[in-house]
């Protein structure tokens, strides 16, 4: 059975930066896009970041001065680095992988202002 779960998450205050891991066990991993995606209490899970099978990272919020995801493929797990962190940015942060019902179960994130 894949296994895919989050850590990293915590509270940190405005300004602080954190690193969150998405560990797995997917076989083909390799070939695989994985996500990050975010949700706020009351609002709709969102795109954060996602890297590709070839490494290009795309951010649909244009962050990739805040954001970097990056990803071991000997550890099967990906990063995403968050810098300069902001109250809105409070959220659960959860770990996808592309084209599958794969999720895990999310890491809270509590930014403080």
């Amino acid at each position: 059975q894949v296994q895919i779960a989050e850590s990293g998450g915590g509270l940190v205050q405005s300004g602080g930066s954190l690193r969150l891991s998405c560990a797995t066990s997917i076989s083909d991993f390799a070939d695989r896009a994985i996500q990050w995606f975010r949700q706020a209490p009351g609002k709709r899970r969102e795109l954060v970041a996602r890297v590709n099978k070839l490494g290009y990272k795309y951010y649909p919020e244009n962050e990739g001065g805040r954001l970097d995801i990056s990803r071991d493929i000997t550890k099967k797990t990906v990063y995403l680095q968050m810098n300069n962190l902001r109250p809105e940015d409070t959220a659960i942060y959860y770990c996808h992988v592309e084209e599958t019902s794969i999720w895990g179960q999310g890491t809270q994130v509590t930014v403080s202002s």
